[in-house]
């Protein structure tokens, strides 16, 4: 004798249904989840949110009401009070602009510090190698300006004593020629 069998429109209202019912209690333990998170301060993601129902994370992708609620409730401070001051998800994106911005800053400065750097290495190896100016330049010209006054200070005196040499010998030429000249 064979069992009277349910009509297949039947079986298939009763797999939506249980599949239904499946989808329901997994809900509830997703906003079960989410509620005893937020309130005793634990981290909230979609992976620890996702173990915490025993669901996969692709449920929450695939139910958005359950998935714009863990954002809000991100985007929310913590209400535990030994987590100090309450951390939020807008504060979390200031701090990360102005760290961001203090990065910009000091690459800025380090661009500026290897510029630097790299002139003065410039200028050092330049005088180092002699072909660049010395770096006591001043101190070189007004020693030049001394010893060209210098040489025209000797100048001067050896053309004196070359109009003494010469007066000297007109003067002793004189002489040889009276004494020549009374014999």
């Amino acid at each position: 004798m064979s069992i009277p069998t349910a009509p297949a429109f039947m079986k298939t209202a009763a797999a939506i249904e249980g599949r239904r019912a499946d989808t329901t209690r997994r809900r509830e333990r997703v906003v079960a989840a989410l509620t005893k998170a937020h309130s005793s301060g634990n981290e909230i993601s979609v992976a620890t949110i996702a173990r915490a129902a025993a669901v996969d994370r692709t449920f929450l992708y695939r139910h958005r009401d359950l998935l714009a609620q863990l954002h809000t409730i991100q985007a929310q401070p913590s209400h535990d009070s030994t987590r100090g001051a309450a951390v939020s998800l807008a504060s979390l994106h200031t701090d990360l602009l102005a760290a961001h911005e203090r990065g910009n800053r000091l690459a800025t400065h380090i661009k500026t510090l290897e510029r630097r750097l790299s002139e003065t290495l410039g200028e050092r190896v330049w005088r180092e190698s002699g072909l660049g100016a010395p770096q006591d330049l001043d101190e070189l010209n007004q020693r030049i300006t001394g010893l060209e006054q210098q040489n025209l200070d000797q100048k001067l005196q050896l053309e004196e004593r070359v109009q003494d040499l010469t007066a000297a010998r007109a003067a002793n030429r004189e002489l040889m020629t009276r004494l020549n000249t009374k014999k």
